[in-house]
């Protein structure tokens, strides 16, 4: 509290109830007469603002709760950390008011048509870590104070109209992973960036100390020329493909290249001339989304870097086409190795696939609560699940959903994923959460389990959407081996078995409330794996009963083909 007071001082004001011990936090946000300083500081926000599409009509400035405001989210105690108020055709100014949300954590307001200056009050928000102001028009000096933001992450600037020199303290912030102030009207010399992945292209005027000749340029000694600098990013090592390169890499993406296809696009195998191997997603619907916002997704894509995700190369923009590239899988998903027949051994023993829901559930809790902001996937399935050359499991097509939807996710979208796997909020509402990719990973354990998709019992004995009475039927009934895929041939932990489908259960409980968080889940796989003596990232090449035949709790005895669960899916955006 000591700290933020010192900083408000540098700027010559300090809220008195900044500095005194606070009673609980509803009592905090209010003044001696009854005012909310949080719903004050959102009315000053809305008053410098011109909202055409009436976004903030809900906003009342008798309400003592804003948290239930459109685009305003709030802490359980009450708090406002974040205002995401992006691509609404906000035009008119940003309020130094701003800077009395001083819990606010996430600042988005990119792709809008705000003018006037940055408010240097921004300084003041201590706890900010996501600021994005892109694709505005904004001018007049970056504000140095934005370099008191010591918890900072992710700062975007560019295509603004900003001008004069990048300030030292902003260059020195060394919590950044991502700086982006490209195309606006910086000039001077470029300081020493201090972020992991920084972009300043674009700054007809911006030079380089470091280069003799740009040296002249910066001291006045020569010809002004303009000097553009562009740097990779460090962070993710994002690249703009040609559609050209793409065309060549996938033999114009030929037929005989395609990988598989969906909701989302076509996905191409590919081949650059370094003989790097990729995978080029061709996404559908193009239009969805303008270039500027296509390639601020994209980027915060780019930054959600995991083991247990798949990492995105580049990307590709025409007018008329939208290309994502990825590292090529060469194992494929795990839906494909799960229906591959006619081996002697399936490529997924128990082993392996206990392994694969561990390592999926690490890349979902990074997505949830290590990503800022938070991803929710929507589509999680076997089918989006990736192996790389060790079966490790890949998280893919996280982020694509937000992507293509034409409104934001705070609103009721339109539904991406596939019947089965969807949680039922989400089928009938349209709303997604967490929670929602909690109830696919439920599903997602139970075809790891039973080796085929989610809905349908071949035998026909089970109609469309019933897998789960009938899972919980079998469980009550303690007869689960009757789910096991019968490509293990019966070589699996019985009390595993029983624990993965009890964990199943947990995960698609009707309520999300219910429902235990990714982190929960994590402990759980991770005290399954750990107690069993599992090797993560096994090859799997020994068989699972002959390594631990004293153990009286597997089973090895042959199940009968009749009883095996087959279960076919409706795809509403199939694999990618």
């Amino acid at each position: 509290m000591e700290n933020n007071c010192v900083k408000k001082l540098l700027f010559g004001f300090c809220f008195f109830c900044l500095c005194v011990p606070l009673a609980s936090a509803s009592d905090s946000l209010l003044s001696p007469k009854g005012v909310n300083f949080e719903v004050a500081a959102l009315m000053s926000v809305k008053r410098d603002m011109k909202d055409e599409l009436l976004v903030m009509a809900g906003w009342d400035i008798n309400s003592v709760d804003p948290c239930t405001w459109n685009m305003v989210g709030c802490s359980t105690e009450g708090f406002v950390i974040s205002l995401a108020m992006v691509s609404t055709n906000l035009s008119g100014m940003l309020s130094p008011s701003i800077g009395n949300l001083s819990h606010l954590q996430t600042l988005l307001l990119q792709n809008n048509q705000l003018s006037g200056p940055i408010p240097a009050e921004i300084g003041w928000l201590s706890e900010l870590q996501t600021l994005d102001l892109s694709g505005n028009q904004f001018s007049g000096d970056i504000p140095s104070s934005l370099g008191l933001l010591t918890h900072l992450s992710y700062l975007r600037l560019n295509r603004n109209k900003l001008s004069g020199h990048i300030p030292k303290l902003v260059a020195d912030l060394t919590g950044l992973s991502f700086l982006d102030l490209s195309f606006n009207n910086l000039s001077g010399p470029t300081p020493k960036i201090q972020a992991k992945g920084y972009s300043v292209t674009g700054n007809s005027f911006l030079c380089n100390p470091s280069s003799p000749d740009s040296a002249q340029i910066c001291t006045g000694v020569s010809k002004p020329i303009n000097v553009q600098q562009d740097y990779e990013f460090d962070i993710s090592q994002l690249k703009r493909f040609s559609y050209r390169e793409l065309q060549i890499a996938t033999g114009n993406f030929s037929s005989k290249s395609i990988l598989g296809q969906g909701g989302y696009g076509v996905v191409y195998k590919g081949c650059l001339p370094n003989r790097t191997m990729i995978a080029v997603k061709r996404l559908r619907d193009p239009n969805f989304t303008g270039e500027v916002q296509f390639q601020t997704e994209v980027e915060m894509i780019g930054l959600a870097l995991h083991r247990n995700l798949l990492r995105l190369y580049g990307f590709c923009m025409t007018p008329n086409e939208r290309l994502l590239i990825y590292p090529f899988m060469p194992n494929g998903s795990v839906a494909d190795r799960l229906r591959e027949t006619g081996r002697e051994k399936p490529s997924l023993d128990w082993n392996r696939r206990l392994c694969i829901a561990l390592g999926a559930a690490r890349g979902l809790l990074y997505l949830h609560e290590q990503c800022n902001p938070k991803i929710i996937h929507r589509d999680v399935k076997a089918a989006n699940i990736l192996l790389d050359e060790s079966y490790e499991a890949v998280v893919g097509d996280f982020g694509l959903a937000k992507l293509l939807d034409r409104r934001e996710s705070h609103v009721t979208t339109a539904v991406r994923g596939t019947v089965g796997h969807i949680a039922p909020e989400y089928l009938s509402t349209g709303q997604s959460s967490e929670k929602t990719d909690v109830f696919g990973f439920g599903i997602l354990l139970l075809e790891l389990v039973t080796g085929q998709k989610a809905l349908d019992a071949g035998n026909g004995q089970v109609q469309k959407g019933m897998i789960l009475d009938l899972v919980r039927t079998l469980h009550e009934e303690k007869r689960l081996e009757v789910l096991v895929d019968r490509d293990l041939k019966g070589c699996f932990d019985a009390i595993e078995l029983e624990q993965c489908v009890e964990l199943a259960l947990q995960c698609t409980q009707s309520s999300p409330i219910l429902r235990p968080k990714m982190s929960d889940v994590l402990k759980i796989l991770e005290g399954l794996v750990g107690q069993s003596g599992h090797t993560e990232g096994s090859q799997g090449g020994t068989n699972l009963f002959e390594a631990r035949a004293h153990d009286f709790s597997r089973t090895c005895s042959d199940v009968h083909q009749e009883s095996s669960f087959i279960i076919e899916a409706m795809e509403l955006s199939g694999p990618r």
